[in-house]
Formats: structure tokens, C-alpha cells, sequence
């Protein structure tokens, strides 16, 4: 399995998230989104998704090579999660509050990217599911945007074969110290296996300075 990132990337990461607040409409806030209230309006929706699933298309999309300033992920994320029907505007606030900031965490230096899970008080296996729904939507996002595998690196295909093998994991855990240390070891996994696609698909904060973008 993958255990580093190459560091020497993203700069200018708070640019970078100003042009993308700017551009959607929002203004800049230190709040983040949380797991279980975007989970439960989302259910209050009949969107059967909830927000970990959420956080990883956008994980996927932005690794697979989706510019961050692309404003047409809010038509991906309802064919994926809402039968292609338009995200109810209060839905679509909050995802796209929550898309902000992973945006700013994929840009950041010191690799601050935190994986949109229930809180460690809950039940390991609640956690477990939502980190499975985290890797299916990582997936779905990525096969968005990165169809052809050809070009990328051995260490792509790898972390790719290795998100495939937990999406399938559907063994239940005891609530135990083993049984957590096996989580977090599989959540920082995929954790800085999504930077690493992000490094090496992903457009960097230099490279979206350097081209404009056209918004139509």
C-alpha cells in the first residue's frame, strides 16, 4: 500500500479557495459543514447518499483531474445521487460549503485533508459503513473525470485496486482496541492515497492561476 505523498505541490492554497468561494456565490466561512447534520438533511431530501459519499465524489472528481473551479459538479452529483434531478437549494448550500473546503484541504501544504466521518463516539461500525461510502463515491467522482487508467502511475493503480477491495468489505467489527487501530490504519490509507491522486491527476493551485477559466 501507498504510505507517502510528494509534498512539493499546491501552492497558494488560500487563492486558490477564494476563486472558488467567489466563483459559487459563497462567502469565505470558518465553520465547516458537519457529518451528521448534512447526513441528516440530506435524508430530510430522500437522498439516500449521506455526506461521507458525498465528501469522496468530490475527493474523486477533484483527484481524477476536475479543475476546482468547475461549476458543473453540482449537475454530476445529482445524477449520482438524486436520479438527475436538481439538489433542493438547501442541499446543494450545504454541499457546496462542504465542497469549499475540501478544496481547501486538497490544496493545503501540510496534507490536511479529513475524511467526512461520524464522530469517533459512534459505533465503529457505523464508521466502517461510512468509510466504505466514502470509497464508493470516491470511485463514482474519479470514473467522472479519469476513465483511462493507461497513463497513470503504478502507485495510482495500486491505491485504485486497493479503494475496489474496501468498497467490498462488509465484515462487522468488534468494539475493541484492535478493531481501531485497524480503522484508522485503513482511513489514513486512503486518506493520503486520495492526496496522492490528487498530486498526480489533480490540477494544482499553480496550474489553475496559470489558465484562466471561462465561466459561463
Amino acid at each position: 500500500m501507498i504510505a507517502y505523498v510528494d509534498s512539493n505541490f499546491r501552492p497558494c492554497a488560500k487563492t486558490v479557495r477564494g476563486n472558488v468561494l467567489k466563483m459559487s456565490g459563497l462567502e469565505p466561512n470558518d465553520v465547516e459543514p458537519n457529518y451528521e447534520t448534512l447526513s441528516t438533511l440530506l435524508e430530510q431530501n430522500n437522498i439516500l447518499s449521506d455526506a461521507a459519499e458525498i465528501q469522496g465524489m468530490f475527493c474523486g472528481m477533484l483527484s481524477g483531474g476536475m479543475a476546482l473551479e468547475n461549476q458543473d459538479w453540482p449537475s454530476a452529483l445529482a445524477d449520482a445521487i438524486n436520479q438527475n434531478e436538481p439538489l433542493p437549494v438547501s442541499v446543494k448550500e450545504a454541499v457546496t460549503e462542504l465542497y469549499n473546503l475540501t478544496c481547501q484541504q486538497l490544496l493545503e501544504a501540510d496534507f490536511s485533508l479529513s475524511l467526512y466521518l461520524p464522530d469517533e463516539s459512534s459505533p465503529i461500525n457505523d464508521r466502517g459503513q461510512a468509510l466504505i461510502n466514502w470509497v464508493n463515491g470516491f470511485m463514482v467522482g474519479f470514473g467522472y473525470f479519469q476513465a483511462d487508467l493507461t497513463a497513470c502511475s503504478a502507485d495510482v493503480k495500486e491505491a485504485l485496486e486497493d479503494f475496489a477491495e474496501i468498497a467490498r468489505m462488509d465484515e462487522q467489527m468488534t468494539e475493541d482496541e484492535e478493531s481501531e487501530k485497524a480503522l484508522f490504519e485503513v482511513l489514513e490509507y486512503v486518506r493520503i492515497s486520495c492526496m496522492l491522486c490528487f498530486n498526480e491527476l489533480g490540477q494544482s493551485a499553480e496550474e489553475n492561476q496559470k489558465t484562466p477559466k471561462t465561466v459561463h
